[in-house]
């Protein structure tokens, strides 16, 4: 019971990668909020698949009146958040002439401005205690080129940028900062894929197989645990050897 009586929040939690870091963190012990947007049923699930020790919060991570109302409702009903997991995120893929530009804006608000304004939220209560984890969810495509997938990659890139930014500033106050970098997961986004596409993808992973969503999990409570207590700023793939 590694999270016994802490608080968690995970965003983007009602389904796939989310709902196995959110049910991982409730089994070893933690409080935890479901962030979510619109997927108001899967958040449920993700709840009742979490037990009673786990609620939905409803926000949009792109708007910082919800950031603020959301993490404000935590605060006073927990005191404050020992860890926060920003998974929450989307894509919008095209070939890079042919990007919407609202779309680019879109994909960078969500998994970019998204995590730096849930970042911000819990900062004050954190520097105060000196303690806490975050970690940031981004992606093998952050460091490995998939074309069709800029502004993924850009604001996964981003991410990783602001990861290892945030580790130099927050570490000397206790609170460290780290990344995942999913490879191909059979979870979220990788189960809307065209299968031609996921099947050439997979072949290129030295493990022959896709990772699962219970993978990542594991190393997001590692990376947010106590036994990572010497870990800053790092950027732990699972990825199957993707990026060997």
């Amino acid at each position: 019971m590694r999270f016994d009586g802490r608080t968690v929040v995970v965003t983007g939690a009602s389904r796939g990668l989310g709902r196995a870091m959110a049910q991982a963190f409730a089994a070893e012990g933690a409080f935890v909020y479901i962030g979510f947007l619109r997927a108001e049923a899967e958040a449920a699930e993700t709840v009742k698949l979490c037990g009673a020790n786990a609620r939905a919060l409803r926000f949009d991570v792109t708007r910082a009146d919800e950031v603020e109302r959301a993490f404000t409702q935590v605060h006073e009903a927990r005191g404050r958040v020992d860890v926060l997991v920003n998974n929450a995120g989307c894509s919008r893929d095209a070939p890079a002439m042919l990007v919407d530009p609202a779309e680019w804006r879109e994909v960078l608000a969500v998994n970019l401005d998204g995590a730096m304004g849930c970042t911000r939220a819990v900062l004050a209560r954190m520097l105060h205690a000196r303690k806490g984890a975050i970690v940031n969810v981004a992606s093998a495509t952050a460091v490995r080129a998939n074309p069709g997938q800029a502004a993924y990659a850009a604001s996964k890139g981003g991410l990783l940028a602001l990861t290892r930014t945030l580790a130099a500033e927050l570490s000397p106050k206790g609170i460290r900062v780290n990344a995942v970098l999913p490879g191909v997961i059979d979870a979220g986004m990788v189960k809307r894929m065209d299968r031609r596409a996921l099947e050439k993808l997979e072949s290129h992973v030295p493990l022959g197989r896709l990772g699962q969503a219970d993978e990542v999990a594991r190393a997001v409570l590692f990376l947010a645990s106590d036994e990572a207590s010497y870990i800053v700023g790092a950027e732990l793939p699972v990825d199957g050897g993707l990026l060997l």
